[in-house]
């Protein structure tokens, strides 16, 4: 949790919305492997699809640690009961906008968006808060997202 001391290991949020565009779920494994091997521990909020989708390709949960639906998730840092170190929020449309400036008003971890999908530069043009932003037009090939992700190492900060 932000705040406690060093020896607490660093968390991070990851925030999945509707899972419309293809590339979410691929990526979201992507980044928990990463988050991972940089000895952060991710926790996943997402709605029931997001949620099921990652369980069902992750069953033995190599990758996959902590899941937990995404409203229960804005309630509890919300009501100060959790925070994280840093949350990533995945967008491809307005809601995912919405939720990463809530996200930025109630945590008090770092704010990294994800944007992608076939109009993201959209997207990116309404994000008018402090964030770090990793963007890609990726809509069924996770490549171009994951290259920047990859050049953005956005764990490493």
């Amino acid at each position: 949790m932000t705040g406690e001391a060093s020896t607490q290991p660093r968390t991070a949020l990851l925030v999945l919305g509707c899972p419309q565009v293809p590339v979410q779920t691929s990526i979201a494994l992507y980044l928990i492997n990463r988050l991972k091997k940089a000895g952060i521990t991710p926790v996943v909020a997402g709605n029931k699809a997001a949620n099921t989708l990652l369980v069902v390709a992750d069953p033995d949960r190599v990758y996959l640690g902590e899941v937990m639906d995404l409203d229960r998730a804005v309630a509890r840092i919300s009501d100060g009961k959790r925070d994280f170190d840093s949350c990533y929020v995945f967008i491809h449309n307005d809601a995912g906008v919405s939720y990463a400036a809530t996200m930025g008003a109630i945590s008090k971890g770092k704010v990294v968006v994800v944007v992608y999908g076939e109009h993201y530069e959209e997207q990116v043009a309404k994000i008018e808060f402090p964030c770090t932003i990793v963007a890609a037009k990726a809509v069924h090939n996770p490549l171009p997202l994951k290259k920047a992700l990859d050049e953005a190492k956005p764990w490493a900060a």
